[in-house]
């Protein structure tokens, strides 16, 4: 990420649940960021991390159209 400020942390959760976030994001137009520390740590010879679990980032100022894409996406899953 470029820019910290300006991505906002939306979910964190299996890869399967984030990648389909991601799809149903980019479908709309809003370009998400996937940040697994798990697999960055281990490359780096680190470790930390919940194991399958990844982190999704947007820009800040795309919230307010990504909420309800959330919302929708989410149901019933968790």
């Amino acid at each position: 990420m470029e820019n910290n400020e300006e991505y906002v942390h939306i979910y964190t959760g299996p890869t399967i649940f984030v990648k389909m976030l991601q799809s149903h994001l980019e479908e709309a137009g809003i370009f998400a960021i996937v940040k697994d520390t798990m697999q960055s740590g281990l490359r780096s010879g680190f470790g930390g991390g919940i194991p399958g679990h990844i982190q999704l980032f947007i820009r800040q100022e795309q919230i307010k159209k990504a909420q309800p894409i959330l919302d929708s996406a989410l149901e019933g899953l968790e």
